[in-house]
C-alpha cells in the first residue's frame, strides 16, 4: 500500500519514464555521460529493461535484493568517467548529477501517475511518494534528496541555470520521439505516448528542447494518453495484481 508501490505498479510509468528521459537530457553534463556510456541507441530496449528491473526490484523486491541492485548500479557508476565536448570532466557517481536525475524521475513519475494513474494519490500520498523515493536515492549516493513536494520543486528550480539543449539532447529527443526502433504498426500508439509525455513537461523545458507549447497538442494529449495507458494496463497487469 505504500505510495511508491502504487505509482511504480501503474501503467502510467510508461508516460512518466519517457518524460523523465526528455527532462534529464537537458542537463548538458548528465546528457554527455548518457550519450557516451549508456548505449541507448544501440540497445534501447536493453537499457529500458535494466532500468525497469531496477525500479521493480527496489520497489517490490526484498530488502536484500534491493540492496544488491543498488550496489550493482553504484559499481557501474563508479567506473563511468569522461569529459563533455566542452571539456567539462564528469563522473556518473557525482552526487550533484545524481540529484538531477533523481529529481527529474521523481517529478515526472508522480506527474504521470496523477494524470493517468488508475488510483491517483491524495496530497498525503504524494508527499509519501517523494519521501519513499528519497530512500533509494540516498542509497544511490544522492546527498539530502528532497522528501517533500516543496523540496522537490526547489531542487528542480535550483538546476534551471545549468540546463540547456545540447546537440546530444536534441539528438536524443529526435530518437525518442521521431525515430524509435519500433514497427510501423506501433507508431500511432507511440505518438500518443510521446504527446502525453511532452504535455507533462513545463513550457520552459519544452522550449529548451525546441518543442514550444501547443494548445492543440496539450488538449489532445490528455485523451490520447488516457487511451494508451488504459491499453497498456489491460495488456500488462500491475505487480500487485490489480488491473
Amino acid at each position: 500500500g505504500r505510495a511508491i508501490r502504487v505509482v511504480h505498479g501503474d501503467a502510467s510509468m510508461f508516460v512518466g519514464g519517457l518524460a523523465a528521459l526528455l527532462l534529464q537530457s537537458l542537463h548538458p553534463v548528465a546528457m554527455a555521460a548518457v550519450a557516451a556510456h549508456s548505449g541507448y541507441r544501440g540497445d534501447p530496449w536493453g537499457r529500458l529493461q535494466r532500468t525497469s528491473t531496477f525500479l521493480a526490484v527496489t520497489t517490490f523486491g526484498t530488502d536484500e535484493d534491493a540492496r544488491a541492485a543498488i550496489d550493482r548500479v553504484r559499481s557501474v557508476h563508479a567506473r563511468v568517467r569522461g569529459t563533455t565536448p566542452e571539456g567539462v570532466p564528469y563522473r556518473a557517481d557525482d552526487p550533484h548529477l545524481l540529484a538531477w536525475v533523481h529529481a527529474a524521475e521523481t517529478d515526472c513519475f508522480l506527474r504521470a501517475h496523477q494524470k493517468y494513474g488508475a488510483r491517483p494519490l491524495d496530497p498525503a500520498g504524494c508527499e509519501e511518494y517523494v519521501a519513499d523515493m528519497a530512500l533509494v536515492a540516498t542509497d544511490l549516493g544522492v546527498l539530502e534528496p528532497p522528501r517533500t513536494r516543496t523540496e522537490l520543486a526547489e531542487v528542480l528550480r535550483s538546476f534551471h541555470p545549468e540546463l540547456a539543449a545540447t546537440a546530444a539532447a536534441e539528438d536524443a529527443a529526435r530518437f525518442l520521439l521521431l525515430r524509435p526502433p519500433i514497427p510501423l504498426v506501433a507508431r500511432p500508439a507511440h505518438g500518443a505516448l510521446c504527446a502525453s509525455a511532452l504535455a507533462l513537461l513545463e513550457p520552459r523545458y519544452r522550449a529548451l528542447l525546441g518543442l514550444p507549447a501547443s494548445a492543440g497538442l496539450d488538449a489532445a494529449a490528455g485523451p490520447l494518453g488516457a487511451m494508451v495507458v488504459r491499453t497498456i494496463r489491460w495488456a500488462m497487469p500491475s505487480p500487485d495484481g490489480r488491473a
